[in-house]
């Protein structure tokens, strides 16, 4: 019989996930969730983006100010303006670095966490590694699913590295976490990140 990668008797916290370089349907199976890597359904808005006009060219001259050496500088130059227009234009509240004590092996803290009334949305920001930084946000997912009240609704959350975004959906019936296999380039794909975080924190549905 296999020996499980998780010790039932340890206190893990979010960021020992990231540190244990396994596969992600490793972890997610002790948990009792499963995973597969595909095209995952995401919400679209289609209203009109004015309000964000100039932010591409604000990232443009960011990145040729600042180097993406660290995780610290694709936080401050890449990640943040995104999460601090998009707060100001939809006036939800974001708090960072979030802690969250679900369980001892489900515990930590959150980069971003992002609430517009009953709709919530994580982010993991990471310097590289997304395979890595992935399996930390479905941690955080399943720790969240724990948490949060009886709900249908899928759980949002997503990996960035900055000028690279992928998103992870936790179907809470299913107990499934999907993996999106796109990912979102940032500043060039910019306006579609937009409409996809959008259509998240308002609960638009899925096309």
């Amino acid at each position: 019989m296999k020996r499980s990668i998780i010790d039932p008797n340890r206190s893990y916290s979010f960021s020992d996930y990231f540190e244990m370089n396994v596969p992600t349907r490793e972890v997610l199976a002790y948990f009792g969730y499963s995973w597969r890597a595909e095209s995952c359904i995401l919400p679209k808005t289609a209203i009109n983006l004015d309000y964000f006009h100039g932010l591409k060219e604000t990232l443009d001259a960011n990145l040729r100010v600042v180097p993406l050496t660290n995780e610290a500088s694709r936080r401050e130059i890449l990640v943040a303006p995104i999460l601090l227009k998009l707060g100001a234009y939809l006036q939800f509240t974001m708090d960072i670095e979030y802690s969250l004590n679900v369980t001892k092996q489900l515990k930590g803290k959150i980069d971003y966490y992002l609430q517009h009334k009953t709709n919530l949305l994580i982010i993991e920001a990471k310097h590289d590694d997304m395979t890595r930084g992935f399996t930390q946000l479905a941690t955080e997912l399943i720790a969240l699913d724990q948490w949060l009240d009886d709900d249908e609704k899928p759980l949002y959350g997503i990996i960035t590295i900055g000028d690279a975004w992928r998103f992870g959906v936790l179907d809470r019936v299913q107990k499934q976490i999907c993996q999106d296999i796109r990912l979102y380039a940032i500043p060039t794909e910019l306006e579609e990140l937009l409409r996809i975080l959008i259509a998240i924190l308002t609960g638009e549905e899925t096309p």
